[in-house]
């Protein structure tokens, strides 16, 4: 079957996941979790692969080996479409709605030191700039870690210091769980924002790409 949206028993689910969250919860709820959260996101992700590339979707299992929080379950089903290691697209379901984001999420330090020295290029860096302004004008957020202070090596009145404090970036949107999300115009909401993000991605492959450093595992 294609992709009708999300029923509202994949917010239920996630409300009580977020009041218990524990495998006693998701044990008892498995099913439903199965229905109405993964089957949903599977057919979703799989409509999008013609343009935009191959989804993997995350485990709703924590890894809680070296966290503080030992919650064992994510409060929300994430899927990233990777076109280089960190670089991608990424959609996700919560009880807070429906995120559509594309960008780098993860990045070693090769790839922070290449987007720092391309952010600091005004051949590079301006287009950046342009690409980011755009975007937000648009209503989308620009999220991704940061220095609180300058980068080494940058002053403070580098015309793109903002930029050059990330070390990851990527424009999201999120949709509050309106009547449609349980509609296929769902999809039209990840598509467009996946869409929109497309010149931030291919600025990240063309001049950060990947890690040229082993990951840890």
């Amino acid at each position: 079957m294609g992709f009708t949206g999300f029923p509202d028993e994949a917010f239920i689910f996630y409300e009580g996941l977020e009041a218990d969250n524990s495998k006693t919860y998701f044990a008892r709820h498995k099913e439903l979790y199965e229905e109405a959260v993964r089957a949903p996101m599977l057919a979703l992700t799989d409509e999008l692969a013609a343009e935009f590339g191959t989804a993997q979707l995350f485990r709703p299992y924590r890894d809680v080996r070296f966290a503080k929080d030992k919650s064992p379950y994510k409060t929300h089903q994430g899927a990233f479409v990777g076109l280089m290691p960190g670089i991608g697209l990424y959609v996700e379901l919560s009880a807070a709605g429906l995120l559509a984001a594309g960008g780098i999420y993860s990045t070693a330090s090769d790839q922070v030191a290449r987007f720092r020295a391309a952010v600091d290029e005004d051949l590079t860096g301006k287009p950046l700039e342009s690409i980011t302004a755009a975007l937000a004008a648009e209503g989308y957020e620009l999220r991704g870690e940061r220095l609180k202070t300058r980068p080494r090596g940058f002053e403070e009145d580098h015309p793109r210091i903002d930029l050059l404090r990330h070390k990851s970036l990527y424009a999201a949107k999120r949709f509050e769980p309106r009547e449609w999300v349980h509609t296929a115009r769902a999809r039209d909401r990840v598509e467009r924002t996946w869409r929109a993000s497309g010149p931030l991605v291919e600025w990240l492959c063309a001049n950060v790409r990947g890690s040229e450093l082993p990951r840890r595992r």
